[in-house]
């Protein structure tokens, strides 16, 4: 049996790079990490994650500790990222969440009308439903032993309301869509019953040792611009403010990261959202990002994911470009999505060399 490990006397933090970064100051190299570093490209993730139940391991601290810290083994990587999914809030709320081989995440009993808001759990209790995330998250600040920092996340109240009324994945989000113009008053009941829950939820995990945050708006370019500026921005904003007002109280400072994707007519928007760092996906040239967020804001991403089906010296001449585009201050290296399952993790390994070697390079000739 696991001993109990407790939210204290953690490792020294012996790289910081990332931290710095996302505050915007100075470091040696740019650092790196992918979104889905901890994913199925890996065949030891395969291994671990053979013949369980998807929901049942991130219910595992033991394994999501291991599923985290797999690619730290193979890969200088700038942060962790804990392993864990956004559906769990919805899961705290009373919903029922499979994970459908084939088919991802499939909700049985979708929200339908307003009036099935009231399955929902009003008051929850978070460390009641969401404490195994907490103790994954003490877990591995101890694992990881101060090697780098560690990333918690949340997804966003438009995202996981999506979910929650499509029941699963779509090409329209229609359904939700339909909420929207439709329900608007029971829209925003539902995205604040979120918007309270996620709060809660990213001050537990910081609580329990994560040193940034990040907040997943996976679906907001599903969105125009008018319907983000109401159901979308101004959660995240609370989410932020609500956030950092309660860490304040204790003296705490913790980085927090928006990733927003397809959300790209949002930019200026999403740069003055009380987030130290914007994350990009491969859309947005990173010289226009820098010129709309006015250097307000840190900048994570932007590669697109399919550059490492390139070969290895192609990924290096991307990457090359990419570091020159974004600057090297104030800038975290990325990829403008997660990683697929069928990448070959020695592209990982180049990527992440690429953008070590090629900032270095920069830095110094600054």
């Amino acid at each position: 049996v696991e001993a109990t490990y407790l939210p204290k006397d953690f490792p020294t933090l012996q790289n910081d790079t990332f931290l710095r970064a996302a505050r915007g100051e100075e470091t040696e190299h740019v650092p790196v990490w992918c979104m889905r570093q901890a994913g199925r490209y890996l065949p030891e993730f395969r291994e671990s994650r053979a013949g369980k139940d998807f929901f049942d391991t991130c219910r595992s601290p033991e394994s999501c500790c291991e599923l985290t810290l797999q690619p730290l083994r193979r890969f200088p990587f700038d942060a962790a990222i804990i392993f864990s999914d956004i559906l769990v809030v919805p899961q705290a709320m009373g919903m029922d969440v499979l994970m459908v081989a084939g088919k991802g995440p499939t909700f049985p009993d979708p929200l339908k009308e307003p009036e099935d808001l009231q399955r929902l759990r009003t008051a929850v209790d978070v460390e009641k439903e969401l404490g195994y995330v907490f103790k994954a998250i003490t877990l591995t600040r101890h694992k990881i032993e101060g090697k780098v920092p560690l990333i918690g996340f949340t997804g966003a109240p438009w995202t996981l309301m999506a979910y929650m009324i499509e029941g699963g994945g779509s090409n329209t989000y229609s359904k939700a869509k339909r909420w929207l113009y439709r329900h608007p008053e029971a829209s925003h009941m539902l995205l604040r019953m979120l918007t309270d829950v996620i709060v809660e939820y990213l001050l537990g995990q910081v609580a329990a040792g994560a040193q940034a945050l990040q907040v997943f708006d996976s679906h907001a370019g599903i969105l125009g611009p008018v319907q983000f500026k109401d159901f979308s921005l101004p959660y995240l904003r609370d989410i932020a403010r609500r956030v950092k007002d309660k860490l304040k109280e204790t003296g705490q400072d913790v980085p927090m990261i928006v990733f927003a994707k397809d959300a790209h007519y949002a930019l200026e928007d999403l740069s003055q959202s009380h987030y130290e760092v914007v994350g990009l996906d491969w859309t947005i040239d990173p010289r226009s990002a820098r010129e709309r967020t006015g250097g307000k804001v840190s900048l994570q991403g932007n590669m697109d994911p399919c550059a490492l089906y390139s070969p290895k010296d192609r990924i290096s001449e991307i990457v090359q470009k990419m570091v020159e585009g974004f600057g090297t201050r104030g800038y975290i290296a990325n990829l403008g999505h997660g990683l697929y399952p069928d990448m070959d993790p020695e592209n990982v390994g180049a990527f992440v060399e690429a953008v070590h070697q090629h900032s270095k390079l920069m830095i110094k000739q600054i």
